[in-house]
C-alpha cells in the first residue's frame, strides 16, 4: 500500500551522471532524457541560459558574456553550483506533466573509487536539486545490472565501461566489487589526442566539436584495405588563416593508439591482481564492454586479442548504466546491498 502511495506522490529517478552526457530514467517510463552535460551561463547576470543540447550547440560559439560550462570533469563534479542547476533542470524535465507532492527518490551512478568528498558533492547537488532521498551506485556495478549479468552469484563477471571522462574497469561477484580501477582515459581524452595530433602533424588548430565529429566519421582500430578519408577544417597556426586538410583512418589510429595502450595496461593490471578462481570465471564467461567508447569499430576485437578471453559488447552500450539504475529502482530491496547507503559515506579502498 505504502509503495503505491509513494508512486502517486513522487517519481523514482535513476541518473547516469556522465562527463559527456547525462541520462535520466523514470520508473515506469524508462529512459526519458539523454542530454549533453553542458550548461550555458550568462556571466553578467549569473543566470543559466541553456542546458543540455542547446548549451552544447553554443560551445565555441558564445559571445563574451555567455560561457558554456561542463560541470563534470573526469566523471566527478568540478563546478557544484552549475551541476546543481543542471540536475534541477533534468529532474524537473523528467517530472514534467506529472506533478508530485514529494521530491523523487534518486539513484545516481558515479565512477568507481571516487572520494567521500566527491560522493558528498553528488548527494548534496541532487538533494538541492529537489531529490528527497539519494542513493549512489558505482557505474560498473550499475552497468553490470543493466546488462542483466548475474552479479548476485558466487562467480566473477568483468565489466569495462568506457565513458566520456573515465573508463571504469571492475570485476564483480556476490553483489560486490572485487577489484576495480578508474582510468582517466575515455572519449574526451581521445578528442584531446586528436586535437594534439592534428596540431603537431598538420599545424592546424581544431576545436573539440570538430575532433568529436572526426572521431565518429573515420575512427576505427582495424586496418582497412581501402583508406577512409575525411576533410578537416581549422586555423593554420603559421598564417592564422583558415585551411583544410584530408585525414585518413590511419592518422586517427596513430593519434589514439597511445591512449588505447595505456587503457590496455590498466586492464592488464586489474587482471594481475584478480584472484585465480575469479579469473577462471572471467575466462569462461567473458568480458562485457559498455559505454560510448565501446562503439569505436575494432575496440572489442582488439581487446579480445589482447586479453585472450571472449569480449562482448553490451546491448545498447550507451544506456547500460542508466538502465542499471532503473532496475535498482524497480526492485530496490533486492539491490539495496549494491548501493552506497545514503547515510553511510564509507568507501572501502580498493587494493
Amino acid at each position: 500500500m505504502f509503495s503505491h502511495l509513494r508512486q502517486f506522490f513522487s517519481h523514482d529517478i535513476g541518473i547516469d551522471l556522465g562527463t559527456a552526457n547525462t541520462l535520466v530514467y523514470v520508473r515506469g517510463k524508462g529512459v526519458v532524457i539523454n542530454e549533453p552535460s553542458v550548461v550555458a551561463v550568462n556571466t553578467k547576470t549569473g543566470q543559466v541560459v541553456a542546458v543540455g543540447k542547446k548549451a552544447k550547440e553554443m560551445l565555441g560559439r558564445t559571445p563574451q558574456h555567455i560561457t558554456a560550462i561542463r560541470p563534470l570533469v573526469d566523471g566527478v563534479i568540478s563546478n557544484f553550483e552549475v551541476a546543481e542547476e543542471m540536475l534541477a533542470y533534468l529532474i524537473n524535465k523528467a517530472q514534467a506533466g506529472s506533478p508530485r507532492m514529494l521530491g523523487p527518490r534518486v539513484v545516481v551512478g558515479v565512477p568507481s573509487g571516487i572520494t567521500n568528498v566527491e560522493i558528498r558533492a553528488v548527494r548534496d547537488a541532487a538533494k538541492n536539486a529537489g531529490a528527497r532521498e539519494v542513493h549512489v551506485v558505482e557505474e560498473p556495478m550499475a552497468a553490470a545490472i543493466g546488462c542483466r549479468l548475474p552479479i548476485h552469484e558466487p562467480r566473477g563477471v568483468m565489466v569495462i565501461d568506457i565513458g566520456g571522462g573515465t573508463t571504469d574497469i571492475a570485476i564483480i561477484a556476490l553483489s560486490g566489487v572485487v577489484r576495480a580501477q578508474n582510468v582517466r582515459i575515455a572519449g574526451e581524452h581521445f578528442n584531446t589526442a586528436l586535437i594534439s595530433f592534428v596540431r603537431d602533424e598538420f599545424k592546424i588548430l581544431i576545436g573539440e566539436k570538430t575532433a568529436e565529429e572526426l572521431k565518429h566519421a573515420i575512427c576505427t582500430l582495424e586496418e582497412n584495405p581501402e583508406p577512409v578519408e575525411a576533410t578537416l577544417r581549422g586555423r593554420d597556426l603559421v598564417t592564422g588563416l583558415p585551411r583544410e586538410v584530408v585525414l585518413t583512418d590511419r592518422d586517427v589510429r596513430e593519434a589514439l593508439l597511445p591512449q588505447i595502450d595505456t587503457l590496455f595496461e590498466a586492464i592488464g593490471e586489474i587482471l594481475e591482481i584478480t584472484p585465480p578462481e575469479i579469473l577462471s570465471d572471467v575466462m569462461q564467461e567473458g568480458v562485457y564492454v559498455t559505454g560510448g567508447g565501446s562503439l569505436i569499430p575494432g575496440m572489442t576485437a582488439l581487446m579480445e586479442r589482447m586479453m585472450r578471453v571472449p569480449v562482448y559488447m553490451a546491448e545498447d552500450p550507451l544506456t547500460s548504466v542508466v538502465r542499471g539504475t532503473g532496475i535498482i529502482l524497480e526492485d530496490f530491496e533486492r539491490f539495496r546491498e549494491v548501493v552506497l547507503d545514503h547515510d553511510d559515506d564509507t568507501v572501502i579502498p580498493r587494493s
